[in-house]
Parts: C-alpha cells; structure tokens; sequence
C-alpha cells in the first residue's frame, strides 16, 4: 500500500490520474497471460516430434484450455470483487506458471490435458477481458471506452508478441525453452500487480478519472461465495432483455472469429491453392489491423452511440466473410479481406463492455460481462466443430463462412434493440 500511495503522490503532483497505471499495469498483465496461452499453439508440432502423440490429444488439451478461458470469465468476475484485483492476478499468474512448469517434464496425455488444459485454461480465464472491464468501470468514467480498447488489444497482442519468439526457440533450442519468455512475463507481472495493484479508486483518496470527487460512495467489497455472486448477476440480468441482446450477438462475434478465422482459416486457403506460409502472413495482417482497430473502437465508443457502432462492425464483419470465397484467394484479394476484417476482429468488445455498464452499473457490469463473454465461447467452440463437419461432409469449409457471414448481418440487426438506459429506468422504478 505505502509504495502505491508514494507513486500516486508523486503521479498527482504532475496531474496524473492513478487510474493509468492501473491501466499499464492491466496492459501488462493481459499481454503476459494471452502470450502464455497463445505460444502453446506455437508449441504443438515440436511437442509431438518428440513425445508421438496424436494431434488430436494434443489439440484437445488446447480446445480445452479455450473453454475454460471462456466459461472462467462469469466467475473470474466475482472472483475479482470479492478477493480484489491484486491477489487474483497473482493467484492467476502462479496457476498458468505452475502449469507451465509442471509441463516441462510431463510424459503422459493426461498431464498434458491437466497443465496446458485445465491450469492455464483456468489461469488465463482469471485475466482475460473481464479484467480489463472491471479495471475501465471502476478507475473510469471519461475516456472508458479508450481504455477498454488499449485493454482488449492486449489480448490480441500478447498472443502476436510471443509467437514469433517462441517458434523460434522452439525449433532451435526445444519446446521447453521456447516456454521461457511468456513464464517469466507471468511472474514479473503478478509481482508488479502485488505491489501497485489497487482495487478502487477510494483506496488512494481519489474519485475515479472524470468523476466528481464525492459525487459517489464506493461499494463495500463483497463477502458473498464469488461463486454464488456470479450466478445471482446471471439471475438478475437474465430479465433485462438488453442482456440476451448482448448475449447472442457476442456468441456470433465468437462464431465468425475465434472459433471460425483462428481455427480455420490456414486451411481454408490451403484448399483453394495457397500456401500455408502466405496464409499465415494473412493471418498476422489481420492482427495489426485488429490492434489498430480496436484501440479505434474505444475511442470511438466514448463519442458515439454504441449501438450504432456495433451494428456497422457485425454488419462490416458479415460483409467481409461472404466476400472472402469471392476474393478468388489470391495474396491481393485476401489482403482485402484481412483490412476489412480485421479492424473489427475484437473491435465489438468496448461497445459491448459499456452497454453492459449502462444497463447494470459499474459495479455488476463485469460479472453480467462475464457471462456475456462465456456466450462468445461457447460461439466460438460451435464455429470450430461445425466448421470441421462442413469441411467433412461437403469437402468445404464455404457453407461454414457463408453461414457466419449471414448470422453477423443478423446481430448488426439485432444489437440496435439494446436499448440500456430503458433497462436502468426499469430497474430503479
């Protein structure tokens, strides 16, 4: 506490709100846990030179470790509330280093499913979105949408950062090795989150950035089972029309990215003659555009209607997909798609974050959050088996896209009904 309050004396002498370091030290955080879980996929073919193990055992464990990302997120959030932002980060960064340690001399599947899966599957889902959510509604009411969208892109970026990296190492110094960089981001930044993390900004004497000081009493921190918490937000927010708005639409962001492009893509373009190297660099455009974008996105969410915004990316995003088998897969169509595309990859979460906070409230929107993003999950876990049966039964992936495309149109239709200040009035008559 002494050497937080040292730093924001010396912070507030310059005129700086506490609130961005709470910002960098969530960036670093959010980067440090998706770089753990994204260099795992980096990590599958030298992992199975060595030990034989079949591709599907291996995949497995990574499917796995995205559930659990996904279905951590409701509780993470309660989680968070009850036990603060510092001692769950350090919880979090311990589970995926353990995880990652324990792997190191791993000589049986199970054990593989138990590090890679179920440890860094549970670990990195106590760090994904949900933090920075929390972190936006509780340090900020300007410039929320800004930090929500620096805060999404660390996600995306860790996972860019390491991969290079650790394909690298692994082809030249082993797996293990390989493992290294993102195990020790993990533990410097559970150490920082230790010493400077704080949970509101009350605990320093501040309003939060662009309150009025005194306009609001901090919350008591809850004593309820974080378990219970999560289901009892569930319970309330499942009659807000708003929340299965949300709900659906982020189920079909899921669909048309992570569980359909991330899974699927390299091999989509393998199939129409391209090869996988070129299909790969594709992939990685998308990336930078999706960085730029959704620090866009931000920016733009704290300027303009929400709802708005999220019916042109769903909408932009639908047209980009039933485009993609019209691109004829050449180097120059596909880098069409990947503009157009990856801008709003994750560009629909800051919208999606602060329409939860103005329908529930800066203090239950990350556990409504949570669930919201359980439902962009299990999205995406459909598109990734659907996907793999269309390729099977009709020898093409095409019906997979075009059914996306189609379902992103209807939640550009969809997200218009979200209407969040009806929803407050509602609930405070």
């Amino acid at each position: 506490m002494r050497l937080a309050g040292t730093l924001n004396a010396r912070l507030a002498r310059r005129g700086i709100h506490y609130g961005w370091v709470m910002v960098a030290l969530t960036f670093l955080v959010s980067l440090s846990s998706a770089g753990a879980m994204g260099i795992l996929g980096a990590l599958l073919l030298p992992l199975q030179r060595e030990t034989g193990w079949d591709t599907s055992a291996i995949s497995g464990a990574l499917t796995l470790r995205l559930l659990l990302f996904g279905l951590m997120a409701p509780f993470a959030a309660a989680i968070l509330a009850r036990y603060g932002l510092a001692r769950t980060i350090a919880l979090a960064m311990g589970l995926v280093v353990t995880g990652c340690v324990l792997s190191l001399r791993m000589t049986a599947v199970w054990q593989l499913w138990l590090c890679w899966g179920v440890m860094t599957g549970i670990g990195t889902g106590m760090t994904a979105l949900v933090l920075g959510a929390t972190v936006a509604n509780r340090w900020f009411v300007q410039r929320r949408g800004l930090v929500l969208g620096l805060l999404t892109a660390a996600n995306a970026t860790g996972q860019l950062a390491f991969l290079p990296l650790a394909a690298w190492l692994a082809q030249n110094q082993g797996w293990r090795i390989a493992m290294a960089p993102g195990m020790a981001a993990c533990v410097a930044t559970g150490g920082l989150a230790l010493l400077l993390m704080r949970d509101r900004p009350s605990d320093l004497g501040l309003a939060a950035y662009g309150e009025v000081p005194g306009a609001a009493t901090p919350p008591a921190a809850p004593s309820a089972n974080p378990v219970r918490s999560a289901f009892a937000a569930l319970g309330e927010a499942s009659h807000s029309p708003v929340f299965w708005i949300l709900f659906a639409t982020f189920a079909i962001c899921g669909l048309s990215t992570a569980g359909l492009i991330q899974t699927h893509f390299i091999p989509l373009c393998v199939d129409f003659g391209m090869a996988e190297v070129q299909a790969a660099s594709v992939l990685a455009m998308m990336g930078i555009f999706d960085f730029v974008g959704t620090i866009a996105s931000g920016w733009l969410s704290d300027r303009y209607d929400n709802r708005r915004l999220l019916f042109w990316y769903y909408g932009l995003r639908g047209l980009s997909l039933l485009f993609l088998p019209m691109s004829t897969f050449s180097l120059y169509g596909l880098s069409v798609f990947a503009i157009f595309y990856g801008l709003d990859w994750i560009a629909t979460v800051p919208p999606t974050v602060k329409l939860a906070g103005q329908a529930f409230g800066r203090e239950k929107a990350p556990l409504v959050f949570g669930w919201i993003f359980t439902a962009h999950q299990l999205g995406a876990a459909a598109a990734a088996l659907g996907a793999g049966i269309s390729r099977d039964v009709f020898a093409s992936y095409l019906p997979a896209f075009y059914l996306a495309g189609g379902a992103c149109l209807v939640a550009a239709a969809l997200v218009l009904g979200a209407r969040p200040k009806a929803t407050l009035r509602r609930a405070t008559a």
